[in-house]
């Protein structure tokens, strides 16, 4: 295999270990990514992580800025609403149809329970990205491959979107105990009632996250 092949072999799986930091909060908006650094610490040839970035760059989920390097992209206002948009498709969707008895059910709890214990010590980045591992499993109700993959490109922007909050508390905090309403409706059967559930919880997550884009705004008014 020669070292172009393995480059373009390696790029997405580094692709999605680079997708999964995202998505659990390691890298933020607007964070300038080292190459150097980052090929270190994947063990990685710098090609195979610029191969990588190329196709995260392409997800819009990093930005190439010439001569001055890769950085974390940060959402728009209407990114953040096209995700929350697809959101409600699938999660809502997923929850209606879900079974009661489906392992992902045992998952969703899981990660309530966790993020439980995080909220008691104040420890908001695992409240947040238990509740990445709630919603994921919710998706996972509907033994989709291509909706699970699809939907971690998404997961990944919304934790970018929730990235732009200053208080992670505001975000994360209403949301432990909206996550444990629902997970007890879908074990009772209950979906119908646990799908509107989510649908007016994810309205609520949306103005709050919209509301934090423009108080950004409002200070960087220059856009820079």
């Amino acid at each position: 295999m020669t070292e172009q092949d393995t480059t373009l072999a390696l790029a997405p799986r580094l692709a999605e270990e680079l997708r999964d930091k995202l998505i659990a909060g390691e890298l933020k908006p607007g964070q300038r990514l080292s190459e150097a650094a980052l090929s270190v610490g994947m063990d990685v040839s710098r090609n195979s992580l610029r191969e990588a970035f190329r196709l995260l760059t392409k997800e819009g989920l990093l930005r190439h800025e010439h001569n001055r390097g890769v950085f974390v992209a940060t959402p728009s206002v209407a990114s953040i609403i096209d995700i929350y948009r697809v959101r409600r498709t699938i999660e809502c969707q997923a929850l209606a149809k879900a079974y009661p008895n489906h392992p992902a059910v045992a998952r969703m709890r899981l990660a309530v329970e966790r993020a439980r214990a995080a909220r008691s010590d104040k420890d908001w980045s695992t409240v947040g990205s238990q509740n990445m591992v709630f919603h994921a499993a919710i998706v996972d109700l509907a033994d989709s491959q291509r909706l699970n993959a699809f939907y971690a490109q998404i997961a990944a922007e919304l934790r970018l979107s929730f990235g732009l909050l200053a208080d992670p508390e505001l975000l994360h905090a209403p949301y432990v105990d909206l996550n444990a309403a629902i997970v007890e409706k879908l074990e009772a059967g209950m979906t119908a009632e646990a799908s509107a559930a989510l649908e007016a919880y994810l309205t609520q997550s949306e103005r709050t996250v919209l509301a934090a884009f423009s108080r950004i705004d409002e200070r960087n008014p220059s856009g820079k």
